[in-house]
């Protein structure tokens, strides 16, 4: 499942796109009139991190909402900096 998110499950979704051709009613024209309907994905944001999962380290594919919300923790690449004791 490339296109899913592994914590939330957001997928991509279909809609659609509408062209039309016009001046609005309100800015004094006769109305827009639709001249085409087609069809449309709207696709989450997803990003390959490494995830801290229990004790070991994963790679997974992670919507941003869940990495900005906290849902996930992520790997520690390095450990923080300490002075040397003396």
């Amino acid at each position: 499942m490339a296109s899913q998110c592994a914590v939330c499950g957001k997928k991509p979704v279909f809609g659609n796109t509408v062209t039309q051709r016009g001046k609005p009613k309100y800015l004094g024209g006769n109305g827009r009139k639709t001249t085409g309907i087609s069809r449309r994905m709207f696709k989450p944001n997803l990003q390959k991190i490494r995830v801290q999962d229990g004790g070991s380290v994963a790679t997974k594919i992670v919507c941003t909402r869940c990495i900005r919300n906290g849902k996930v923790q992520k790997a520690v690449v390095h450990k923080p900096f300490t002075l040397p004791k003396s």
